[in-house]
């Protein structure tokens, strides 16, 4: 009876590993490891902001409608609940691609409108904050990638045979992924050049970098005789 058992539970064990189970059970682990990666570098790039609002704000206190929208943006995410479950609601995953894509963009506005100030882009706590927000977003751009990628092995595995027979058995559904139009959107690093200077009060200049000509003196009308 127990040489049965345990030839039927051995039988069982190759059965499952046969079929998928175990790769399900460790490409699930690789999956939610990955997407932690993501959630950990977004809220690295969130708690950077406020340090980064106030420094923008001691010298440009009147950009008061940018640095709103940067706070409420970053206010939306933090209402977004993103655990491990979340990659597995479609609905709640696009909700949170949506809220990180629009602190995208309120960060791209903003670090634009600094152009404006020679002296905030010169300013040391600035500079810093500058270099830890570039490398965060290296660090996003890395931790998506391979979210990505842990994804696509674990919907393959979903989806094919023999294995897509496990996953009905389990229930076990394709996860959440960025998409193509989401993933152009917020993998876009803010551009600023800070190497452009601003052009100086009451002057201006053409597109190039040309100086627009002189106008010419009118010619004075010849009397009437």
């Amino acid at each position: 009876m127990r040489h049965w058992m345990l030839a039927t539970a051995l039988s069982g064990s190759m059965l499952l590993g046969g079929c998928g189970y175990n790769q399900f059970q460790e490409l699930d682990e690789a999956n939610r490891s990955a997407w932690s990666e993501v959630v950990n570098q977004y809220q690295r790039r969130a708690d950077l902001i406020p340090n980064l609002v106030n420094t923008v704000k001691g010298f440009a206190d009147q950009e008061r409608q940018v640095l709103t929208q940067v706070t409420e943006a970053r206010a939306r995410v933090g209402q977004v609940q993103a655990g491990a479950d979340l990659v597995n609601n479609p609905e709640a995953f696009a909700r949170f691609q949506r809220a990180q894509g629009d602190l995208s963009g309120a960060l791209s506005r903003l670090l634009v409108v600094t152009e404006n100030y020679p002296q905030l882009k010169s300013d040391a706590q600035f500079s810093a904050l500058m270099a830890e927000l570039s490398g965060t977003e290296n660090r996003i751009t890395v931790a998506r990638q391979r979210y990505i990628k842990s994804v696509q092995a674990y919907n393959v595995l979903a989806r094919e045979f023999p294995s897509n027979l496990t996953a009905m058995v389990f229930g076990y559904k394709p996860k959440a992924n960025f998409s193509v139009e989401n993933e152009a959107d917020i993998s876009r690093p803010p551009a600023v050049d800070f190497n452009r200077p601003a052009p100086a009060a009451g002057t201006g200049s053409a597109a190039g970098g040309a100086t627009a000509p002189a106008p010419t003196p009118a010619t004075p009308p010849t009397p009437a005789r």
